[in-house]
């Protein structure tokens, strides 16, 4: 059978192998509870700067052609574009982030 001193052993490296993978465990992330509020805000505002440039520049250019409102009109929807196409930028560079956060707890539960 085995002997007393190889049981003291097995049982102590079995400790030390708990105390390795507790230590190396992956730790559960604790979400940001105002991270999404963050991100809509960031959202928000990317669409209104959007259109207020476009306003801003449509108004300047009118008053300096005196095509009144044509081109503000034109401007503003530009800046939505504008403004949307950012949105969805940023909504990708989040999305990309999230992913690298998953992919590296899938690697670490994995390793």
């Amino acid at each position: 059978m085995t002997d007393p001193e190889d049981a003291d052993r097995l049982k102590a490296l079995s400790a030390r192998i708990e105390a390795v993978k507790e230590e190396h465990a992956p730790k559960p992330r604790t979400p940001d509870p105002h991270s999404q509020a963050q991100l809509a805000w960031r959202m928000v505002i990317e669409l209104v700067a959007g259109l207020g440039i476009g306003f801003g520049m449509g108004y300047g250019l009118d008053a300096l052609f005196g095509t009144s409102p044509f081109l503000m009109i034109i401007f503003i929807f530009l800046g939505l574009a504008a403004g949307i196409q950012t949105m969805m930028r940023s909504a990708k560079e989040v999305q990309r982030q999230r992913d690298a956060a998953d992919a590296a707890d899938d690697d670490a539960r994995q390793g």
